[in-house]
């Protein structure tokens, strides 16, 4: 059964992508950008201003990074996205790379103790939340060390800067604030260009399945059109032959049933090349029975037994009458044709409601759908018609009937019913899509 709170685009869980959002070749130009940036402030520092550092260990650490990024560009393609995990390990190393750094050169006293928000951002802005607050609490307990322990700030010679405890818990304070506002800042843009491109997706399927739908349309046209003569053809010698035929009954029957399914042809395609005439406000609303009947009626006869009910409403009131919708009667017509084409001796179409939703249920007892094309129904030039005698098409009767269902606001769900055996087709409408609204008086 389709579930109430069925999404036909699906959840946001879905669409996290299982290689990560960065490529590998975006960290490892970054890192290089930072082992350019921090060898020359190193070198400045020391050789030009004339600071005294650990320019030995200070070399050391960067190297490592340069080590680690030459690795990287020779091992795996530049292209290739970085895993979650993968992408958190590298960013984590630039944070601890960036903390020993800062811790050799007076920890939080270093005005370069900004450039720590810099990984954390890029986390947040491109990996999952989990692994974003790790890399941000690895920066926090970075600061944290260097408040507990650092190496002087280096000055200039004979000279040493030593600044009160309660200024350096003010810097503290200010690089922790600084580093989650930029953080909560990046992960609120983050997350709306997530959604816009989410619904840039959505919209732009929405435009093609809308394309694909009208090109059918106007082959529709073209077909009634190109039709109508060689149908009126076979009709009349259909005719002629049933005239013909009076001691053969199984002929007799053959003849009968090509003269029905002509007339059934000719009266779609008239109905294709008419437009729909403007109604008054009584015929334009119907019973739901009355509704699942007139898409049903055209189908009885044809084989299996076709049984059209309503379920018990269950304390929610008489069924609702509906505004008389084309496409709604055509699209359930469609699936109730496909059922009538597999089902071995029965098929039941069975309207229910309650306070805010219409359902319509088509099930045959046939083979049911294969797995294999199970999440492909509803796409053009799919059908499960392949292979089965006498029967072919070309995969877009189920893709229109699914598309007037989607314009009339509903959602259709397809599935195998597993105890008996057979196909089971679910429509779902809002009631205030479909419902007419009450007569005037």
């Amino acid at each position: 059964m389709l579930d109430a709170d069925w999404d036909p685009y699906g959840s946001d869980a879905h669409l996290t992508p299982v290689f990560g959002r960065l490529r590998l070749r975006t960290l490892v130009m970054l890192r290089w950008l930072a082992v350019a940036g921090q060898t020359l402030t190193v070198l400045l520092i020391h050789y030009v201003v004339g600071f005294n550092l650990p320019i030995g260990v200070c070399l050391g650490v960067i190297m490592a990074s340069a080590w680690i990024n030459t690795w990287l560009t020779l091992s795996v393609p530049p292209q290739q996205f970085a895993k979650d995990w993968e992408a958190f390990a590298q960013l984590s190393y630039d944070v601890l790379q960036l903390c020993a750094l800062l811790i050799l050169t007076g920890g939080l006293q270093n005005p370069f103790i900004v450039m720590l928000a810099a990984p954390v951002t890029i986390a947040v802005a491109a990996l999952p939340q989990r692994w974003a607050l790790g890399v941000a609490l690895i920066a926090m307990a970075g600061t944290g060390v260097m408040w507990l322990w650092s190496l002087p700030l280096p000055w200039v010679a004979g000279e040493a800067i030593h600044l009160p405890d309660m200024y350096v818990l003010g810097l503290w304070c200010a690089i922790f604030i600084a580093v989650a506002f930029t953080a909560v800042y990046s992960w609120r843009v983050s997350q709306e260009g997530r959604r816009m491109a989410t619904a840039l997706a959505a919209t732009q399927s929405v435009l093609s399945r809308e394309q694909r739908l009208s090109a059918l349309g106007a082959l529709a046209a073209a077909a009634a059109h190109e039709l109508g003569t060689p149908l009126a053809t076979i009709q009349l010698t259909a005719k002629e032959m049933l005239r013909e035929v009076h001691d053969n009954d199984l002929l007799r029957e053959d003849a009968e049933l090509m003269v029905t399914q002509a007339r059934r042809c000719r009266d779609i395609l008239k109905r294709l090349s008419q437009e729909q005439a403007v109604t008054d406000e009584r015929h334009d609303r119907v019973e739901l029975l009355a509704a699942l009947e007139e898409a049903s009626t055209p189908l009885r006869g044809l084989g299996p037994m076709l049984d059209v009910s309503l379920a018990e409403a269950g304390g929610m009131g008489p069924a609702p009458v509906l505004r008389r919708m084309p496409e709604m009667l055509y699209a359930i017509g469609n699936f109730v044709e496909n059922a009538v084409d597999f089902a071995t001796t029965r098929v039941t179409v069975e309207g229910s409601w309650d306070a805010e939703s219409l359902r319509v249920t088509i099930c045959d007892d046939g083979t049911g759908f294969k797995p294999e094309i199970l999440s492909k129904i509803g796409e053009p030039y799919v059908t499960t018609r392949s292979g089965t005698p006498g029967q072919g098409g070309l995969g877009l009767g189920v893709f229109i009937a699914k598309t007037m269902i989607e314009k009339t606001g509903g959602r259709v769900a397809f599935d195998n019913v597993s105890s008996q055996g057979g196909a089971q087709v679910t429509i779902v409408w809002p009631r205030n899509r479909v419902e007419a609204p009450p007569i005037l008086r």
